[in-house]
């Protein structure tokens, strides 16, 4: 049965179209109609269809061109296009799948035999759905820290040049964080490092879990060091968001069976203005303020943070 997968059907008779739609939606598929390849472009443009079934002749666009504008064009996923024709050559059933099908129907069109080739369609879907879904889960994991399952350094040196890039060309300010925790290594010593471990994970959690979702993000910087971009923020922003996040640790005991672990950390915080000054801020400079700032709180006693700004007229 369809399953309830989405079908377009672009045929420019009417009847031809009905015909189709009564037998799809008969069999569970939830069908529209384009009345040519024009109206079916931007429908398909408008709302992705896995699977088109599109006549040949046409006017305005015929079935050819059709096929040949599909896959020019990029969309959520892979669409599976079956060619109506009755032309029944060689000739030309290679060139209708040269421009794009997949797969082709002579008219008029065998109903069982259409409902044989949409099941192959659909288990052509289902690969391409589930290999570009582990592709996606490699990507993931290429830009993942494996125990924190913040982003790595990976991600941090292809995304943070683009969100300074961003700033200046929407001039909007650009912040980031560099927080570390507290006597790290006396837990190491302590508890061990499965502890240890277990004390990144928790704290890396809490601060996801409080940051901008779809704003900002969170990086493994080092051992037990991470950095928190924050795009569009100023500086009073970003010390706020940084004191938001050391009094969370401060105040939230991590526990670990029958333990429970109190750490703190330190931050240091850097935002780049889109002043002509700012401009000559590189990504490296912009990551070494803020560096400088969270060494600077470890040396006045820790748990504390200190901010800087670049690119301001009081800089010069």
């Amino acid at each position: 049965m369809g399953e309830g997968i989405d079908i377009l059907i672009v045929e420019d008779s009417p009847t031809q179209a009905l015909k189709l739609q009564l037998l799809l939606e008969q069999q569970g598929y939830r069908v529209r109609v384009a009345i040519n390849g024009k109206q079916g472009l931007d429908m398909l443009q408008k709302g992705f269809y896995p699977v088109v079934i599109t006549d040949w002749v046409m006017p305005e666009m015929d079935g050819f061109q059709f096929c040949q504008a599909v896959r020019s064009q990029e969309f959520p996923g892979y669409v599976y296009l079956i060619l109506l024709t009755a032309k029944d050559t060689r000739t030309d059933i290679v060139a209708g799948l040269e421009a794009g099908a997949d797969d082709y129907l002579i008219k008029p069109v065998d109903s069982a035999e259409l409902i044989a080739r949409l099941n192959t369609a659909k288990r052509i879907i289902r690969l391409e759905h589930s290999l570009r879904k582990r592709n996606e889960e490699i990507a993931l994991l290429s830009i993942t820290d494996p125990l924190t399952r913040t982003y790595n350094r990976r991600y941090l040196n292809e995304q943070l040049p683009k969100a300074l890039n961003h700033t200046f060309r929407h001039s909007r300010p650009l912040s980031i964080a560099i927080c570390d925790i507290d006597h790290f290594k006396s837990i190491n010593d302590c508890y061990g490092h499965q502890i240890g471990d277990h004390v990144l994970r928790e704290f890396a959690g809490g601060i996801r879990n409080v940051i901008r979702e779809g704003a900002d993000w969170v990086v493994r910087y080092g051992g037990e060091e991470f950095l928190i971009v924050l795009p569009e923020t100023d500086l009073i922003g970003a010390h706020r968001a940084a004191e938001r996040y050391r009094l969370l640790t401060a105040d939230t005991p991590i526990l670990h069976e029958d333990k429970k672990i109190k750490i703190t950390a330190s931050f240091g915080v850097a935002c780049v203005y889109p002043t002509e000054e700012g401009r000559k801020v590189t990504v490296e400079a912009l990551i070494s303020a803020a560096d400088q700032c969270m060494y600077r709180a470890k040396q006045e006693g820790r748990n504390r943070s200190f901010t800087v700004a670049l690119g301001l007229k009081s800089e010069e």
